[in-house]
């Protein structure tokens, strides 16, 4: 991770990989991928990762993993995770605290836990398994939601509570945070005052779409607006240097608009850094 302290980074999409593969090294500093979307493939797709980290290191962000779900850990694509991490030389793993599964039904959606000792306990536990199972650090991300189950404590306490007892690593997603800020009306630097943010090893930004005069949804599609640039602004001037990576899940027609964020972002890092 020292390599990646402070670079900026984007997501390898197969829709913008060969423009992405275009860039200098100079200009992106690292790529990050959903390991679900890579794993077993051959062909252009495996050719076309082979050349990604010849060139950029690599993060993964993981979908499906589930662990906030009620049944077992699914051992069978741990053991896949596992081998895909020992073909590659992938600098971070990261997944949501939420969950995605239920039974056999995979519901494609990050759905949120409930706020309450109880799933402190039972997604601390496993996150600890699956790191002693992978033999890495794993770290979580703080998800959007749009509804809670009656909380029995704060946002901000929950995801402390699981940080703390998992002994895992902080993916914050500052994005996250302002959207559930402003949907469920809270302070959003008073609940990153109230996280571990010692506990960051990475930071996730991304855009959002205000569908409502009180609800805004976190689409991963827009152009990251000025509050939430600010509220990076500040967790950077809080926190030891780590990798920042602009998430883009759609609307990849204008990727000259896109690498423009990243300059942004290196804007605000160079800013921070060389006031410190």
């Amino acid at each position: 991770m020292r390599q990646l302290s402070s670079a900026v980074g984007i997501g390898f999409r197969k829709e913008i990989a060969e423009e992405t593969l275009a860039l200098a090294k100079s200009q992106i500093g690292f790529l990050e991928v959903a390991p679900e979307n890579w794993m077993g493939l051959g062909g252009r797709s495996r050719q076309l990762l082979e050349r990604a980290i010849e060139k950029f290191p690599l993060t993964c962000h993981g979908l499906s993993l589930s662990l906030g779900s009620p049944e077992p850990l699914d051992e069978c694509f741990l053991r896949e995770l596992k081998q895909f991490f020992a073909q590659l030389p992938v600098c971070l793993y990261s997944e949501h605290l939420s969950y995605c599964k239920c039974g056999n039904a995979h519901l494609y959606d990050l759905l949120p836990m409930p706020f309450n000792e109880e799933a402190v306990a039972h997604v601390a536990k496993r996150i600890r398994k699956v790191q002693d199972f992978l033999e890495r650090p794993i770290a979580i991300e703080n998800i959007s939601y749009y509804y809670s189950c009656e909380p029995q404590i704060s946002e901000a306490e929950f995801l402390t509570r699981v940080v703390e007892e998992s002994d895992c690593g902080l993916l914050l997603d500052v994005n996250n945070v302002y959207v559930n800020a402003f949907n469920h009306g809270y302070d959003p630097y008073q609940f990153l005052e109230n996280i571990p943010l010692e506990k960051v090893v990475h930071i996730h930004i991304a855009g959002h779409e205000k569908v409502a005069p009180d609800l805004i949804i976190d689409t991963h599609a827009e152009p990251i607006i000025d509050p939430v640039y600010q509220l990076l602004e500040w967790t950077l001037n809080h926190i030891d240097p780590v990798p920042i990576l602009l998430e883009r899940d759609s609307k990849f027609d204008d990727f000259a608009a896109l690498i423009e964020e990243v300059e942004a972002l290196k804007g605000i890092v160079e800013r921070v850094y060389a006031l410190k």
